[in-house]
């Protein structure tokens, strides 16, 4: 049995490394409390390796310590905690049904400002519009991920990123501990009960608190993507009235396989070994339970208050559907637009690193076994089968 994690440890360890001791609020606490009692099952059950759970609390102290080092900046700028936050647009769905897809074609507009990858890392100072894909900690992430996919050339098959490419929320809503992406880090049932019925208004309130310090030297417009904000798009519209919403569409049992393929490789880092069972119970249930919750709030919304965006469209024709999108959203299609968005598309082929294999038997699925669970999501929207 490896060492158990300590929730005040933890956070002693983040002090330690930032030499930083005031947090904005300890709403984190909450989701910690919970992720750590229930990961401590798994270790006693040795279902962790030692490797596995030293990466878990380095995860840990590293979404502590940023959320200390996000709070001093802003502690130290108060007058960015009055900055707005407007007309935002977030995209969302089932997981894999092409949000990155489509999150990188938004940010390829030179208008629009995306989170980045190495900036949510390393967020404290902020970058300047001007060094964005220049600053040193970017140019080093660069270095890194160029010998990573040197490596490990499969790895792009299955996520399209870059340091220097727009990133998911869920990286900064882990400094409240209330993220799906957490859920994923191994077998964790009280912690997927949790997140599914928490409250989100810290989360949501810390994610703006982070936006602002990002946009105080590099400002615009925030194009956001994290498929599980369509879980609480109640949370979400309550921090950001004047959000924009997107889901994207894809067939499900296509993207259900694709979502287990992805986790399991969170269970090949910290188990040593994919729990296929896990995986098949967990997994098509949270894909529908992502339709569902979107279909419930447009039930209460209406249609209007979120735009559809399908992946085959997306991906036979993406300028088309950019375009068409622009105009869904009420914003200007300009040359500059669309020369980004071609110049990102023509750096990035489908398939450049080669084809994301997977299967649902692997994870003693079958389409049969999952038609009842979307029969209500594939009845109301004309999503291409792929099958």
């Amino acid at each position: 049995m490896g060492d158990q994690l300590v929730a005040d440890a933890l956070v002693e360890q983040a002090m330690t490394n930032t030499g930083l001791t005031e947090f904005d609020c300890h709403s984190y606490r909450e989701g910690l409390d919970v992720f750590v009692r229930d990961f401590n099952k798994g270790i006693a059950k040795g279902i962790y390796t030692a490797p596995g759970i030293e990466r878990v609390k380095g995860d840990c102290v590293h979404y502590l310590s940023n959320r200390l080092r996000v709070w001093d900046y802003l502690r130290k700028n108060p007058e960015l905690l009055e900055r707005p936050i407007e007309r935002p647009v977030f995209v969302m769905g089932i997981p894999r049904t092409g949000t990155t897809l489509l999150s990188n074609l938004l940010a390829a507009d030179p208008s629009r400002r995306s989170p980045l990858e190495w900036e949510i890392d390393e967020p404290v100072p902020p970058a300047t519009s001007a060094t964005l894909k220049t600053d040193p900690r970017a140019l080093a992430r660069l270095k890194q991920h160029e010998a990573l996919l040197a490596a490990h050339p499969e790895a792009g098959k299955i996520y399209r990123s870059s340091p220097i490419y727009p990133h998911e929320c869920v990286w900064y809503l882990a400094h409240d501990f209330k993220t799906l992406m957490i859920e994923s880090k191994g077998v964790l049932p009280e912690y997927k009960e949790f997140i599914f019925s928490a409250d989100m208004t810290s989360a949501y309130a810390w994610h703006r608190k982070f936006l602002q310090a990002l946009q105080h030297h590099a400002p615009g417009v925030w194009n956001l993507k994290m498929p599980s904000h369509i879980l609480h798009l109640e949370y979400l519209i309550k921090e950001y009235p004047d959000a924009r919403l997107i889901w994207t569409h894809r067939d499900p049992y296509t993207a259900t396989g694709s979502l287990c393929s992805i986790i399991s490789m969170s269970h090949q880092m910290l188990m040593g070994r994919i729990d296929t069972e896990w995986l098949g119970q967990d997994y098509p249930w949270q894909a529908q339970q992502h339709a569902e919750r979107g279909m419930d709030f447009r039930d209460r919304h209406g249609e209007d208050r979120i735009v559809d965006v399908h992946y085959d469209r997306m991906v036979n024709d993406p300028l088309g559907t950019m375009k068409q999108l622009y105009a869904d959203l009420g914003d200007e299609w300009t040359a500059e637009a669309e020369a980004g968005i071609q110049s990102w598309l023509d750096d990035n082929p489908q398939d450049k690193f080669g084809k994301h294999e997977y299967k649902l038997a692997k994870y003693g699925l079958t389409k049969e076994q999952l038609e009842p669970m979307f029969e209500r999501y594939l009845a109301r929207y004309d999503v291409a089968l792929e099958g």
